[in-house]
């Protein structure tokens, strides 16, 4: 239960407005108080009215409105809350929060709140994808905000692509791990997390691959971090950023070797490592100084690769009080080759994905784990979005160490 917990919810002018009556629903019934806050444009997509009837405290749309109880309400709301949670977000109230104007009730009332902040961005594909909305979003995360990415899917406008807000449901449920487990249920412990691919260079212009995005990694560092742990993360090549600027020393690596030697200098200090990488297990024998040129057309062309160092087996072998969590991605047999990996690379957790379930595995914001543990532990979870999956994961960490 929430009780006692304070949620300003911030709603912006998009279609997606509808859905915050869900999310107040489900944060009362949870036990929380939920305050609104809105801008003009929302309560052209739903009304103060119903807000007001499900939240039962009065919406606060204007900074000198008449029936504020104080002149100066922004400030007064602020104090009051514990999180503020904006759904949906749109590019408007993104643009403002990131570079501090305050012209509007929701937008004075965000630059006054000094705690945690949840952004569920809700827009066109097109919007979302633009240099300055992704500009403003990265601005965001450096300044302590957590993004909880939208879906992709259908959208109000005719278009399919990425910008639909994420599902009451799972923002709930990120804010509600957050409220739950407080912001130093770490505090005090140090991780390390990988994350993202490794490249193995052939010549200056190719390099061998994998299709990793790095988002499982990266929701696992924010999920720590908001639990008050120090996270080394450890990433590979990938537009993504951490989305809380204390608490995460990020460390860029591209080859298997530079992954190696980072994760090398942080385990040993830490409490726990979590390894979501996907790590090169191949490399070319020799990499060539220059590019190399086609002999004949359609000639073959043949790579002698050599394997790289096992990272985990390494940690594995020099583990002492930490705790190793270890990933899979498999395709076929995927529990009994999980299993393996956990036995073989001395792992206290190994976390399973098999690429025969939709919407799991590479790319994908969503994710269906399975946690095995040493002592013949199996849970298995539903397909959820990766900060779901991150704050399961944790918990199930938290709880061993």
């Amino acid at each position: 239960m929430l009780t006692g917990k304070k949620v300003i919810l911030g709603i912006s002018g998009g279609i997606a407005a509808y859905k915050a009556a869900y999310l107040i629903r489900l944060f009362r019934k949870a036990g929380a108080e939920v305050k609104v806050v809105g801008t003009a444009n929302a309560f052209e997509f739903i009304t103060k009215v119903t807000l007001e009837s499900l939240s039962e405290n009065k919406v606060y749309h204007q900074v000198f409105g008449e029936e504020n109880d104080y002149t100066t309400e922004h400030v007064s709301l602020t104090d009051w809350g514990d999180v503020f949670v904006v759904a949906p977000a749109t590019a408007n109230i993104i643009g403002k929060l990131a570079n501090g104007i305050a012209d509007d009730a929701l937008s004075t009332s965000l630059l006054a709140f000094d705690r945690r902040v949840f952004i569920a961005p809700a827009m066109n594909c097109k919007m979302y994808a633009h240099d300055a909305v992704q500009q403003n979003m990265d601005k965001l995360r450096k300044q302590g905000a957590q993004i909880i990415e939208p879906a992709e899917g259908f959208l109000a406008c005719g278009y399919e692509g990425k910008g639909r807000m994420e599902e009451p449901e799972n923002i709930f449920s990120i804010v509600d791990n957050y409220l739950r487990t407080g912001a130093s249920s770490l505090s005090g412990r140090k991780f390390l997390v990988t994350a993202g691919p490794t490249r193995e260079s052939i010549d200056p212009v190719r390099y061998l691959g994998n299709h990793s995005s790095g988002k499982m990694g990266y929701a696992l560092a924010e999920e720590l971090a908001g639990r008050g742990a120090v996270v080394h993360l450890v990433s590979g090549p990938t537009h993504l950023q951490p989305g809380s600027s204390s608490g995460i020393h990020l460390v860029r690596v591209t080859s298997s070797e530079e992954m190696l030697q980072a994760c090398m200098k942080y385990y040993p200090e830490c409490d726990a490592a979590i390894m979501a990488a996907a790590v090169s297990d191949f490399k070319p024998a020799i990499q060539h100084p220059r590019k190399i040129k086609k002999n004949k057309p359609g000639s073959p062309l043949q790579l002698e690769l050599q394997p790289t160092t096992d990272i985990l087996a390494r940690m594995g072998k020099e583990k002492k009080k930490q705790l190793l969590v270890g990933f899979a991605l498999e395709t076929d047999q995927e529990e009994t080759n999980a299993l393996k990996k956990l036995n073989e690379k001395n792992l206290d957790l190994i976390v399973l994905n098999s690429l025969r379930d939709e919407g799991a595995g590479f790319a994908h914001d969503t994710n269906k784990i399975t946690i095995m543990d040493n002592k013949q532990g199996i849970f298995r979870y539903p397909l959820q979005s990766k900060q779901k999956a991150a704050a399961d994961i944790v918990n199930m960490v938290e709880s061993y160490i």
